[in-house]
């Protein structure tokens, strides 16, 4: 890896951190009003909303969405991304977490079509915040991929009774 792209991940991790959380109740980040798609059961809020998702969430990346979004979940969620084929000559090559020990990426798959699937385990008891990154590149093309796609992902652990 590039000195200089471990120098972006941690800044943008401090700076995912430090701007995790508005005012407002409403997603941080890009400012943009889109979420991802999700399933009825999951929805896109601030880490600190009580209606973070949990079990299971699909989050669907098509082409001219946002590069961007955040998703909050619960401890032992599975979310499932579905990237569909891009419309520039790049095609979708690999998930990495910034964090696996909040969010694994596993289950790689790219089909025929273009469509590319990965899960997302997040932690089973801890909470936290990850960057999940999707990188994507030309196959003709030498050089590294470069990223596509971010989900900045938060597990919210559920609330403890004292």
């Amino acid at each position: 890896m590039r000195w200089w792209a471990g120098v972006a991940m941690v800044v943008g991790a401090v700076v995912l951190a430090a701007c995790g959380e508005t005012a407002g109740g409403g997603t941080a980040g890009d400012g943009t009003a889109e979420g991802p798609s999700v399933s009825p059961s999951a929805s896109v809020t601030a880490p600190s909303a009580g209606s973070c998702a949990a079990g299971h969430a699909e989050v669907t990346v098509a082409p001219g969405d946002a590069p961007r979004r955040e998703l909050c979940v619960r401890p032992g969620t599975v979310v499932s991304l579905v990237l569909e084929p891009r419309i520039d000559d790049k095609r979708w090559t690999g998930a990495r977490s910034s964090a696996p020990a909040f969010a694994v990426a596993s289950g790689w798959r790219l089909d025929a079509d273009g469509t590319a699937h990965a899960s997302l385990r997040c932690a089973g008891t801890r909470g936290g915040t990850t960057v999940v990154t999707v990188t994507a590149k030309a196959p003709d093309v030498a050089g590294a991929a470069r990223v596509a796609f971010t989900l900045d992902v938060s597990v919210v652990p559920y609330p403890t009774q004292g």
